[in-house]
């Protein structure tokens, strides 16, 4: 019986490692339990993202009658820091603490900041939507304010986070290890949608509360629980070198170091604008065009965070037997091009399952996109600068992220203004045509990624690289 139970287990293990994404990103340092423990900060990085793009932004749009465009500012406000997330990863490198930690104190104080954000976020939201006898003026500094709030948390929480998931494991393992932690911030996105979608599937103002609040604490919980003796402590703290790097001089040597830098950049942000501007837009589509209820909304959430998932499941699947990543993440893109055609012809055809699936093919595009773009990000990290690395992919993504909510949200808003007016003509009257500019534009955008994406492909014959790409000699996105 003892010899079948260990046959039966050692099975059971190669299956795991050869089905089950990111299972090869454990070692004996560093567990799966401990791994799995450390990322419930992205999962409660991942509530956040839901609870703003997602829930917060229907709900502002429908039920609090909060214009969309001020919708689409107060969205991407939290991105304001993103730029920042650089800085923060070379500082958690070279921080010399008293506590003999590097990274813990950033994580702590980015969960502080999200709390304190989430805290008072949904009486902000109440001035915001003119539900109150004072200004206006002070509904939108406050929420500003608390959107800042989160979204500096955010960005420092996952910045330094990711940063020590690569510190505990391996170098070989970095790759997969950050990987894995991304997969969890899509899990956690599901899940969250699923959880707010039932717990405002009868909505007030009172439950609004308690559902932000609640988030509130629930992230504190897990950020704690993550953290809790994961960095090992330096005795004496941690002694400031002689000679402290620069941020210019680090920036510099990753930028020499790095095959075609700027244009790996380039493609990352098109990429990104153009699968991430329909974020705000797709629960107040499913509510306006589709007239769907907050929860129904909500699930649509979870089914994009859901397609993502797949995609970066499909995305190890294919870089572990060899694929190379760009030429993976133009099959993503290729994806996308398929997925807002779907989105464009359900308001027309009110088509609630042909909406759905053009969702999670929108998903599905960019978990695959992402995933290698961060492969080749991490693959690019010289030793002692992984948080600078991670902090600049994170910079570029988050970045373009919130350029391209607050386009889609402004977008949408003029082209209906302009279509209710009359200005545009009958045709431009209906209120599905704002949405489907936008999704025209994203669809754009894919093809000028692939053209962006194209050079960096390797040319390969039977598993074997023959040579890289030709250097461009054409103008515009051909040149690095």
């Amino acid at each position: 019986m003892m010899a079948l139970g260990h046959k039966l287990s050692k099975r059971w293990m190669q299956i795991g490692m050869r089905y089950l994404p990111f299972a090869d990103a454990a070692t004996p340092d560093l567990p799966m339990s401990r791994l799995l423990r450390l990322s419930l900060f992205q999962v409660s990085v991942g509530m956040a993202v839901v609870l703003l793009v997602g829930t917060l932004n229907r709900v502002m749009i429908v039920e609090l009658g909060v214009p969309a465009w001020l919708v689409a500012v107060m969205v991407s406000l939290p991105l304001v820091f993103a730029p920042a997330r650089a800085v923060i990863g070379f500082k958690s490198d070279t921080h010399a603490s008293k506590l003999g930690w590097r990274r813990v104190p950033f994580i702590w104080f980015g969960s502080l900041l999200q709390f304190g954000g989430f805290a008072f976020m949904p009486f902000s939201l109440l001035l915001l939507s003119g539900d109150t006898t004072g200004p206006m003026w002070l509904g939108q500094v406050a929420a500003a304010l608390a959107f800042l709030l989160v979204g500096a948390g955010l960005h420092t929480t996952q910045t330094a986070g990711l940063a020590l998931a690569c510190d505990l494991s391996a170098p070989e393992k970095q790759p997969r290890v950050v990987a894995l932690l991304f997969g969890m911030l899509l899990l956690g996105m599901v899940v969250s949608a699923v959880v707010f979608g039932l717990l405002l599937a009868h909505f007030s103002e009172v439950r609004l509360i308690q559902v932000v609040q609640g988030a509130a604490l629930t992230t504190m919980v897990l950020n704690v629980i993550a953290l809790w003796k994961q960095e090992p402590r330096v005795v004496g703290g941690i002694r400031r070198p002689a000679v402290q790097p620069r941020f210019g001089e680090s920036l510099r040597a990753f930028r020499d170091t790095a095959r075609r830098p700027v244009r790996q950049l380039v493609a990352l942000g098109l990429g990104t604008i153009a699968f991430s501007m329909q974020d705000i837009l797709l629960e107040p589509y499913g509510g306006q065009v589709l007239h769907l209820h907050v929860s129904t909304t909500t699930a649509l959430s979870a089914l994009l965070a859901a397609g993502g998932l797949t995609g970066f499941a499909v995305a190890a699947h294919m870089l572990a037997r060899g694929s190379d990543p760009y030429r993976v993440a133009a099959f993503g893109t290729l994806s996308g091009l398929v997925a807002f055609p779907a989105g464009i012809f359900s308001g027309p055809l009110l088509s609630l399952p042909l909406f759905a699936f053009g969702t999670a093919l929108i998903g599905f595009g960019a978990g695959l996109f992402a995933h290698c773009t961060l492969t080749v990000a991490m693959s690019l990290a010289p030793r002692g600068q992984v948080g600078l690395v991670l902090g600049v992919w994170g910079a570029v993504q988050a970045s373009a992220a919130g350029t391209a909510v607050a386009a889609g949200g402004l977008i949408r808003d003029a082209v209906a203004a302009f279509g209710s007016a009359g200005t545009l003509g009958t045709a431009f009257a209906d209120p599905s045509v704002g949405y489907s500019v936008v999704y025209h534009i994203e669809t754009g955008l894919l093809f000028a990624t692939l053209v962006a994406i194209g050079p960096l492909v390797r040319r390969v014959r039977s598993g074997v690289v023959l040579q890289q790409m030709p250097e461009p000699v054409s103008f515009g996105l051909a040149r690095r």
